[in-house]
């Protein structure tokens, strides 16, 4: 019996069990990372659906320190971090609010 060859372009039907991220922590945020790491940054692999807040809230950043958010180098509102769902291949950079002169 034949089985018909799939279409190029077809989706499976599986759902994504997990994507993987790059999450740069700056500053003295690094210091929350867990090893093995890559100077300030490492590979995270999330859950379908994980927003920043969620990232956040795993890695026990305290809110206060959590400034400066971009994705991809884009910038995220603090009203949309709880909404903002992180998606395969991006990467989620977070700064502390930092002071000089």
């Amino acid at each position: 019996m034949n089985t018909p060859a799939s279409p190029i372009g077809s989706i499976s039907a599986a759902p994504q069990t997990s994507a993987r991220i790059t999450l740069k922590l700056m500053a003295t945020l690094t210091d929350y990372l867990p090893q093995p790491r890559q100077g300030h940054q490492m590979a995270l692999d999330i859950a379908p659906g994980t927003t920043i807040q969620d990232v956040v809230e795993r890695f026990r950043l305290p809110w206060k320190l959590v400034h400066l958010v971009l994705v991809d180098g884009v910038y995220i509102a603090p009203d949309q971090r709880d909404s903002r769902v992180l998606l395969e291949g991006e990467t989620l950079a977070i700064w502390p609010p930092v002071a000089g002169g």
